[in-house]
């Protein structure tokens, strides 16, 4: 059964292309990210937020919870 959706954290996710980088801010439930203790696991791992986006993980140089200090 998906787990009901509750209070999300913002998580930046900063990609390099060509020597240019560009950034994006996703939604991550807070229920899910306590289960993890690296990010980066819940990003390649995690089914709810696999299933609704797709990561290139190659070019992903930089992923922090905003409001943390990185």
């Amino acid at each position: 059964m998906p787990e009901a959706p509750g209070p999300t954290v913002p998580v930046r996710l900063v990609f390099a292309d060509q020597g240019t980088f560009h950034a994006e801010t996703v939604h991550v439930q807070q229920s899910v990210l306590s289960r993890y203790d690296r990010l980066i696991d819940l990003l390649r791992e995690e089914e709810s937020v696999t299933q609704h986006m797709y990561l290139d993980m190659q070019r992903l140089v930089s992923a922090y919870v905003v409001g943390e200090e990185h």
